[in-house]
């Protein structure tokens, strides 16, 4: 069996897109995947599966979740085991505790590559952001009292380039990893 994350985007904000994590979870049961465990209300599933195959658990998820409840969303599949490679490969002021930063991490769900995330959103902010790219993720950190400032809080929420991410917090993936 291998290990899966599911990052569903786009449930439960602003009272759209409803999904309650119980239904949820029993909905990644009838697909008969394993283990199921679910972080938080905005769609972070653990699983387990013995398929390999990324892009038909993905399809298996997302049919799944307009069947169920009547809604398309992405979904982001990523093997628990690189996604904690991942995490071990974090820059040093990734994650910190203080907290007058926000630490995320952005999953490209697009073929772009994590470069050319980082070329459409172009250099972040000086003394108030900081990227760094690990294979396909971009690490990201903002400074909270100054985000309306920052370069990359502005475009990550912009057309053309929020629906080819997902972002999760240091804190979410963390809690997710234990």
């Amino acid at each position: 069996m291998i290990r899966y994350v599911a990052f569903l985007r786009g449930i439960n904000i602003s009272g759209k897109n409803k999904i309650a994590m119980l239904d949820l979870k029993k909905e990644f049961e009838k697909l008969n995947f394993s283990d199921v465990v679910t972080f938080l209300n905005s769609g972070n599933v653990l699983f387990s599966s013995p398929n390999d195959n990324h892009a038909e658990i993905k399809e298996q998820i997302e049919i799944m979740i307009d069947n169920a409840f009547g809604f398309k969303i992405p979904v982001y599949i990523i093997r628990y085991d690189y996604l904690q490679d991942i995490l071990v490969n974090a820059p040093q002021w990734w994650g910190t505790e203080e907290k007058d930063q926000y630490h995320n991490l952005i999953f490209i769900m697009s073929s772009d590559t994590a470069e050319d995330i980082c070329n459409m959103i172009g250099e972040p902010s000086n003394n108030l952001e900081s990227i760094h790219i690990y294979k396909d993720v971009i690490f990201w950190t903002f400074d909270r009292n100054a985000y309306q400032k920052c370069n990359w809080w502005k475009k990550t929420a912009s057309a053309g380039i929020a629906e080819k991410l997902t972002i999760r917090t240091a804190n979410t993936i963390r809690k997710m990893c234990k």
